[in-house]
């Protein structure tokens, strides 16, 4: 049933459970949890070689036993997630945030690291320089730009949009995030009809299996003020169906991975 791919499972089941978890886990645990989801000990022991070159975890003993621990930059990117993956369903106010910001040539790997932390929290792009987002992008733009130090480079501005809804869509690809909505609903929706998952290890596959699909469709859309979208918008019900799974299986999901690392 999933598909994903390895590294993005770990970083879902890392948010999801390993801050439950004390922010430490044994390797065997992780190993036997990862398989419950269908992944081999090699892929796991790959995609935690990934993770710890990107610094989210970092190798640490406790009593004898191996394991791998939560480093603050991995707390800081699972705690910046959170407000985007469970918090955020495009009924905002219609009050705009722009970034207008000029990098000299000798810095272009800088400037091209804003763009691309600028784009991951989906915002969308008016001119050469100048992005936009809602109003509510504010503090996650503001600590990209203090982690990249470009404080002096970059200007932000509040405001509204004086013209027509039809200006979104030239920022945004609307198409693209509608479609990211519908093939979540399509294939998640299904579950919510059916019986409750058996077992806690069932409830675990789907509930990291269906979090998985869905955590990365809040950063391409920002939180679209309802008033700019199309009236066939499929966000407002996608947002339903993930909150109703989300409360569906959380806790048996929980449970499974504690019984697991209490052995």
């Amino acid at each position: 049933m999933l598909r994903a791919v390895p590294r993005s499972l770990l970083m879902t089941f890392f948010g999801a459970f390993l801050r439950r978890l004390g922010g430490w886990i044994a390797v065997a645990d992780l190993v036997a949890l990862m398989g419950d989801l269908g992944l081999d000990e090699q892929a796991v022991r790959s995609a935690v070689s990934r993770l710890k070159r990107r610094g989210v975890i970092a190798p640490e003993r406790r009593a004898g036993a191996a394991g791998y621990r939560l480093t603050t930059r991995g707390e800081g990117i699972l705690q910046a997630g959170d407000a985007r993956i469970f918090g955020r369903d495009g009924a905002g106010a219609d009050a705009w945030l722009l970034v207008v910001f000029s990098i000299p040539e000798a810095r272009r790997a800088l400037r091209h690291k804003l763009r691309t932390r600028l784009q991951w929290l989906g915002l969308g792009t008016v001119a050469a320089g100048v992005w936009i987002a809602p109003a509510r992008a504010e503090p996650e733009v503001r600590r990209v730009v203090a982690e990249l130090a470009l404080e002096g480079h970059v200007e932000l501005f509040r405001g509204r949009h004086l013209g027509d809804r039809d200006a979104v869509s030239a920022w945004w690809d609307l198409g693209a995030i509608a479609a990211e909505y519908r093939a979540y609903v399509e294939a998640w929706e299904p579950a919510l009809d059916g019986a409750r998952p058996r077992t806690d290890a069932a409830a675990f596959a789907g509930h990291v299996g269906q979090l998985d699909a869905w955590r990365r469709i809040p950063f391409h859309d920002p939180g679209l003020p309802a008033a700019v979208l199309p009236e066939d918008w499929p966000g407002a019900h996608a947002w339903d169906v993930f909150r109703a799974l989300d409360r569906r299986l959380r806790r048996a999901a929980l449970r499974h991975v504690e019984a697991r690392v209490g052995r």
